[in-house]
């Protein structure tokens, strides 16, 4: 949708580098990554955005029903400058083309934008973990669940204990050390915890535990996600946020579940703990 050169500069001179990822499907990966970009821009913040997952291509389809809608009804939305890399089925030499292509984005990103939002496929693809080893914040979204839980952990359902780090969590500890040994930084790990309202009291009890547990084994920090609100996956198609409700639809579209959606997108940005704005 733009090329480097069109951005403007940030004169702090590196991007902060903001990864969504799970390797489960259907965890709101692109939901997630949507709202903080949206969120993030209409801060003033400048903001790339890379769909690693482009052959889905849902935060690209979401990004594509969005220009339409701006086009459509002439309302001067913000939108990022996006970008895609698509995973090679093919050998190694396409493989190794697609991580220079994706180092090249990340990097060039770097000075142009202050903030870069990369969304990942839910599998353990060579692109994924590229991303990762890139990541300033990393943002996992999971669903408060035990059947979802086992996205961090491998869990002894008889004696709700943790077992093992999934494959997904050691794979983000091996990300954490290349990017330690690239340029001595550190990934800060946010798992999101996105509520069921299904979820009965006991269930909650031991999520509560399980996941205070392994916080401290596998070194993340947690956030309250986003509800269980239908109103999340009906803007899709609009190419719209909670957060462009008011300015898309005026201010009396926005109702009390509204609020607190957009109550939840902000608090989520705010973990993130970005540096002002010079």
């Amino acid at each position: 949708m733009a090329t480097l050169s069109e951005t403007r500069s940030n004169s702090a001179g590196r991007a902060h580098v903001v990864v969504v990822g799970n390797e489960k499907g259907g965890s709101g990966k692109s939901t997630t990554a949507m709202h903080v970009i949206i969120c993030l821009l209409q801060q003033g913040q400048a903001v790339a955005s890379i769909d690693v997952d482009s052959r889905q291509g849902t935060l690209s389809h979401y990004l594509a029903n969005r220009l339409t809608f701006i086009k459509a009804s002439g309302n001067d939305l913000k939108i990022p400058d996006h970008f895609t890399v698509d995973p090679s089925a093919e050998g190694h030499e396409e493989e190794e083309a697609e991580q220079d292509k994706l180092r090249l984005l990340i990097e060039g990103a770097y000075v142009n934008h202050d903030v870069v939002v990369i969304d990942t496929p839910g599998s353990g693809h060579a692109l994924s973990r590229l991303a990762h080893s890139y990541a300033d914040t990393l943002i996992t979204p999971v669903n408060d669940s035990l059947i979802d839980l086992d996205v961090l952990a491998n869990v002894d359902g008889r004696r709700m204990a943790i077992m093992a780090p999934s494959h997904y969590a050691e794979m983000v500890w091996e990300q954490k050390k290349v990017r330690a040994r690239r340029d001595g930084g550190s990934i800060d790990w946010i798992v999101m915890r996105n509520r069921l309202s299904s979820l009965d009291a006991h269930n909650k009890r031991d999520m509560d535990k399980l996941i205070k547990d392994l916080a401290g084994r596998i070194s993340f920090r947690t956030v309250v996600g986003f509800g269980e609100r239908v109103i999340f996956r009906e803007l899709f198609l609009a190419g719209l946020t909670i957060m462009d409700l008011k300015d898309a639809a005026g201010p009396q579209a926005l109702s009390p579940s509204h609020l607190a959606a957009r109550a939840e997108v902000q608090a989520l940005v705010n973990a993130i703990e970005l540096p002002p704005l010079r």
